[in-house]
């Protein structure tokens, strides 16, 4: 029997093309229309209806099912993958086992995205771009 799933909402950091890159790779898989993206640097996001600051949400990865309460780090990224149908990539970042190390590498890449975005972020962000055109 399968689980009916929620559309869940992603709060990312559209300044960094590493973000951008896998935002874009997830909006490519979004067939169910599960995903929902909002740019926390945009008009679009509102601390006072999410329940998180705009700086929470640059510090960790935020995202939200809808009707519940937010959820942080490397949840999110289990429930992203899942509405995107890729279960490998679910079932990894779903392992408590993993969650510490998990965490620990992302709150490390939240503090030096920009460092990092802009030295590999380029090269992803347009790997995607030509993974996700449509063939001529």
């Amino acid at each position: 029997m399968s689980q009916v799933l929620l559309p869940l909402t992603l709060f990312y950091d559209g300044a960094c093309p590493l973000c951008q890159a896998e935002i874009l790779y997830l909006q490519t898989r979004n067939h169910q229309q599960l995903l929902q993206f909002v740019d926390v640097n945009s008009s679009a996001f509102d601390p006072d209806r999410v329940g998180v600051s705009c700086q929470a949400a640059l510090d960790q990865m935020v995202g939200q099912i809808e009707g519940h309460a937010p959820i942080h780090g490397v949840p999110v990224f289990a429930e992203a993958y899942r509405r995107a149908n890729l279960p490998i990539l679910a079932w990894l970042f779903s392992r408590k086992t993993l969650r510490p190390i998990l965490n620990l590498a992302y709150r490390i890449f939240a503090k030096n995205r920009h460092a990092i975005s802009g030295a590999i972020g380029p090269f992803a962000l347009k790997l995607v771009k030509r993974m996700t055109q449509s063939p001529r």
